[in-house]
């Protein structure tokens, strides 16, 4: 249990190395329902604008690309927008409720199509020759955990268009915080312990056996997914 759980945690460092733009996930939901509820609506969109300048300067003093600084207050900017526009708190969380539809029709989409976006995922962090995913005692294991994001995502969705209706801007900002990135780190834990185990029953090649044409019976991944 012990050396699962230290190679879960390697994985994990992994899957988030180089995210420098981590915090704008968390933090700027954070800042905005503390302004919002303490100060109003308007103190909660320039309290949002200056956490986003300050992002942009802290990047820039420790030497980050150009293109994460931007980028990574380009999220706070557009949700404050969006906001403004609409004349409703609410209407800073609807970027994100757009990303999220996004993200349920990318997973359904890449079922149906029989290229899973889990080995999108994995191969855009890992490298791994992208046939492989495609092996059919492979592709069932990303197949699954695919339909698995389809359920969270989906049921987060739902959750936040119907706070989004009723006009609960408090209790968005807290659902925010609460299924953004703590919970998303929870579905890849469990992505991974799940996918791993899966590729084993499966009986399918590792990568190495794949990448040497090495016939069965194969020992299988014994790391990684």
């Amino acid at each position: 249990m012990r050396k699962k759980s230290r190679e879960v945690i390697e994985e994990l460092r992994i899957m988030f190395t180089g995210r420098a733009h981590l915090l704008d996930s968390i933090l700027p939901p954070f800042v905005f329902l503390i302004a919002y509820t303490v100060w109003g609506f308007s103190p909660a969109l320039w309290a949002s604008l200056a956490l986003a300048g300050l992002f942009v300067l802290f990047r820039l003093l420790r030497g980050h690309a150009l293109i994460y600084a931007l980028g990574g207050a380009g999220g706070a900017l557009v949700a404050v927008a969006v906001a403004w526009l609409l004349g409703r708190a609410e209407g800073f969380f609807l970027p994100g409720i757009i990303t999220g539809l996004v993200t349920v029709v990318l997973c359904l989409a890449s079922v149906v199509a029989g290229r899973p976006l889990v080995a999108w995922t994995s191969r855009l962090a890992r490298r791994w020759p992208l046939d492989w995913y495609w092996h059919p005692k492979v592709r069932p294991a990303y197949t699954e955990v695919t339909v698995a994001w389809t359920i969270y995502f989906t049921v987060r969705l739902l959750l936040q268009v119907f706070l989004f209706r009723e006009a609960q801007a408090e209790a968005l900002a807290i659902l925010q915080i609460l299924l953004g990135w703590p919970a998303t780190i929870l579905l890849l834990v469990a992505s991974y312990v799940y996918g791993t185990w899966r590729l084993k029953k499966l009986g399918g090649p590792s990568v190495e056996e794949f990448k040497n044409d090495a016939p069965p019976p194969w020992e299988g991944q014994q790391r990684g997914f």
